[in-house]
């Protein structure tokens, strides 16, 4: 296999736009090739640029074979590849796979060992869900109706596309009626909508976005609950502006991530590109890309500066991703993703949490990988128990 196959593998496998025939390729390829300095300079590359603060493990050759096992692929143990290469490729797969974790105090790639779950049945991860309510009351269960035409708000026509997006187009001539309609997504869902204007809308679990089928006036006006990713389209001199709780976001045209769960304690917008104008608390303040407001529950409002975008972003990337997150933190995600109540038994136990894993693993997929840093955890039913 030449080196640029390899590296196209690599890099779709670490996306999770793989097909079972490439994820076959890449495992066969680690197996067989016989080019170890080829294969050390792709892994090296690869493991750096995903992890560029931990080393590479020095862990047994046979991590491969689960590894390959994991991706269907029976194959005889690596007998004579050196059990570095073999550990590095395992090490990969892993991670691609959404088998890594780091902790705070370990700051190495978890060790794989038996887990101390009980055998219960299994929770899966979110996935498309939400539903449309229109200006007239009525709602649309967008995850089990089917695409094309869903319904007509004034002159504007509610499209679901092949992709699954939601899209608006319009559908005759002359000033369009002015309807307001809501996405609302469940705990365990998420789903994309583009708005009239053309602009993109992420949102997060157990989230709501709030605007109108046609923006006639002189600004663009949306309003959301829980956590939205926006990629706004640009209109001179029609400002586009989110409300989510008492922060008001100002925007041109720009990317931008904002928090506003009610379960959290500060609610954040972070600027990706562009340019945005935070007004909260009788205050205002100009973000510039890599830069976080956060407005506290106290009306204070600080500006953070080289946040970590890509930990911002996560979610809407198919990632859960932490980095010295605590216990609370880490769990929340888990309660909006999987809709699941977390108990606690006894103290809220002392961890913190550092690294990234695919938020289409099953639940007790990342239980396993959250016990290697010192703690248990029992499911029963809906009920997700973090014990002593």
């Amino acid at each position: 296999m030449l080196r640029e196959r390899l590296l196209y593998l690599m890099e779709r496998y670490f996306k999770g736009a793989c097909t079972e025939e490439e994820r076959k390729e890449l495992a066969q390829y680690i197996h067989t090739a016989q080019d170890d300095a080829q294969l050390k300079e792709v892994l090296d590359n690869t493991w750096n640029r995903f992890q560029p603060e931990a080393p590479m493990p020095a862990a047994a050759a046979d991590r491969i074979q689960a590894a390959l096992l994991s991706e269907g692929n029976a194959v005889a143990p690596l007998r004579r590849r050196k059990p570095w290469l073999a550990a590095a490729a395992a090490a990969l797969l892993l991670l691609a796979a959404g088998g890594f974790w780091l902790g705070r105090e370990k700051k190495q790639p978890f060790a794989q060992q038996p887990s101390r779950l009980p055998l219960v049945a299994d929770v899966p991860p979110g996935g498309n869900k939400a539903v449309l309510t229109l200006g007239d009351g009525r709602t649309i269960t967008l995850d089990s109706s089917g695409n094309g035409v869903l319904a007509q708000q004034g002159n504007m026509k509610i499209i679901k596309q092949s992709n699954g997006e939601l899209a608006y187009e319009q559908a005759g001539q002359g000033q369009a009626e002015v309807l307001f309609n809501t996405m609302r997504t469940p705990r365990g869902g998420e789903y994309r909508l583009t708005l009239p204007d053309g602009s993109r809308v992420w949102l997060n679990a157990a989230s709501s976005v709030t605007y109108p089928t046609a923006f006639t006036g002189e600004s663009r006006e949306v309003s959301i609950t829980g956590e939205a990713y926006f990629e706004v389209a640009k209109q001179a001199g029609k400002p586009f502006r989110v409300k989510a709780g008492a922060m008001s976001v100002e925007v041109l045209g720009t990317h931008f991530n904002i928090n506003a769960y009610t379960e959290e304690k500060t609610v954040k917008t972070t600027l990706l590109e562009g340019a945005v104008k935070i007004a909260a608390a009788g205050k205002e303040t100009l973000l510039k890309p890599g830069q976080q407001a956060g407005l506290q529950g106290n009306g204070s409002l600080q500006v953070k500066n080289d946040v970590n975008l890509d930990e911002v972003v996560a979610w809407k990337n198919g990632l859960f991703q932490f980095n010295d997150a605590d216990m609370p933190a880490v769990m929340r995600q888990l309660e909006n993703w999987y809709d699941v109540k977390v108990i606690y038994e006894g103290k809220v136990p002392e961890r913190s949490f550092g690294g990234a894993m695919q938020r289409s693993l099953p639940l007790t997929d990342v239980l396993k990988i959250l016990e290697e840093n010192d703690v248990k955890f029992r499911l029963e039913g809906r009920n997700l128990i973090v014990m002593k």
